[in-house]
């Protein structure tokens, strides 16, 4: 009983309004890009287990691995995370992208961007 109490208090990182069957909650709101071979596409949701995004889907094969450059704009400086996956799901428009396991310097830069969504939505809400 504790336990549901106190998960029910814990802070979420995502903007899904709704409890989903992914592991890891899709991010709607960061301002972000991915570059790809030298090719910046938008980046239309994120999570700690992959990505979407905006892409024709004839430049991209199933099990295709891709290297990429995800650039979030922060509040004062555009952070650059280096990420590597394989697509997973296409679509005419988009491409769904999956992680390969993330080390610890990419997730605490990913909780970065995190991190700096919700001061600047605590400081948007004092004005």
């Amino acid at each position: 009983m504790l336990n549901i109490l106190l998960a029910g208090l814990r802070a979420n990182g995502s903007n899904d309004a709704a409890e989903t069957r992914r592991r890891y909650p899709r991010r709607h709101a960061d301002r972000c890009v991915a570059s790809v071979n030298g090719k910046i596409f938008p980046v239309e949701n994120w999570s700690f287990g992959g990505l979407q995004i905006m892409a024709d889907e004839r430049l991209f094969g199933i099990d295709q691995t891709v290297d990429m450059v995800l650039k979030f704009k922060l509040r004062n400086t555009i952070i650059d995370i280096d990420v590597h996956g394989t697509v997973i799901r296409k679509t005419a428009d988009h491409v769904g992208i999956e992680f390969e396991p993330l080390s610890q310097t990419i997730r605490r830069a990913f909780q970065q961007v995190i991190d700096d969504h919700v001061a600047a939505e605590f400081a948007n809400s004092q004005i």
